[in-house]
């Protein structure tokens, strides 16, 4: 349909190159720290515009910025991008997921405007912009809504995008959109806490900050829980699933999985928490290093579904 192919992705070749995984890593970041900010305001019953708020907002604009360039960066005519935004096929998951990004990327940007209110005051050059926000201050609940809605479906969605390449028995699971929230919400609490902490001046022992400390490791067992079932769907499916098994074991996408994802996603966070003693994991050092190598983590687990996933389907 005007030039637009719909079902890219479905032969039995590389479909999606690296900087996709980018993509799919720096959106998931901006679903999850939009997701957890959104949450933790609405259980919390929060008011006032908190650090981790302001961070939030800040990376879930910049990370889902990110993401679209390399996107549209990877398209065949990168200038033509347009042509998405208006050619629409409802069967598609791609298709699905731009509107999704159209409702959610303006959401992201009115959400941070709302949240960084003071600091765009004293900024001369775009403080023409506080009345404005002070106009449509009503508005904000509905948006945040809405925007929680729609960052859980840009997790969600970065997972049926991959899954829907039926040739490629690791990608091709219904467990993989589930998979992509978690892991989202995972990294993208670690990059909004680290840039609260950093460049907001939130107490990294504040109470907001103990109790999303607290909901890391639940968070961390239901990811481990669905790579597991991942995992143990290969094992007991058919003869492409036992074949493609070989990409868990097997090259440098073996070393990926298990050093990347395991290793530094897991193993890592865990050691720095538990294994060097409660001055060390009540460090700021501590701290940042957990808020690192779980993003880490979530890079290599993207990298290695969509690049081990094809390449071991073939």
């Amino acid at each position: 349909m005007n030039g637009i192919d719909f079902s890219t992705g479905l032969g039995g070749t590389i479909a999606w190159p690296w900087p996709i995984a980018v993509y799919l890593f720096f959106a998931g970041i901006s679903g999850g720290a939009l997701t957890v900010a959104m949450l933790m305001r609405i259980y919390k019953q929060q008011t006032e515009n908190t650090p981790l708020l302001k961070a939030a907002g800040v990376v879930s604009v910049v990370t889902i910025m990110l993401g679209m360039l390399c996107l549209v960066l990877d398209l065949t005519n990168p200038l033509f991008f347009w042509k998405i935004l208006v050619f629409y096929n409802f069967n598609s998951v791609m298709s699905l997921g731009v509107i999704v990004l159209c409702l959610y990327i303006p959401l992201t940007m009115v959400i941070a405007a709302f949240a960084l209110r003071d600091e765009l005051a004293k900024i001369p050059q775009i403080s023409f912009l506080v009345p404005w926000i002070d106009r449509f201050v009503g508005l904000r609940r509905p948006c945040e809504w809405v925007g929680l809605v729609s960052a859980v479906a840009v997790c969600a969605y970065t997972g049926f995008l991959i899954s829907a390449l039926v040739r490629f028995p690791i990608i091709n699971s219904s467990i993989l959109p589930a998979l992509f929230v978690v892991s989202g919400l995972s990294a993208g609490t670690a990059v909004a806490k680290a840039v609260a902490v950093k460049f907001f001046g939130e107490d990294l022992h504040s109470k907001e900050m103990h109790l999303l400390h607290g909901a890391e490791w639940p968070i961390m067992a239901v990811e481990a829980m669905f790579i597991f079932m991942l995992f143990s769907g290969l094992i007991f499916g058919d003869a492409a699933g036992n074949a493609a098994m070989a990409a868990f074991s097997e090259g440098v996408w073996g070393a990926l999985f298990w050093g990347g994802v395991v290793g530094l996603g897991f193993i890592l966070p865990l050691a720095f928490n538990f294994a060097f003693g409660h001055k060390f994991a009540h460090s700021g050092r501590a701290f940042y290093m957990t808020c690192f190598s779980v993003v880490s983590g979530m890079m290599c687990l993207r990298l290695f579904l969509l690049m081990g996933g094809q390449i071991y389907g073939m």
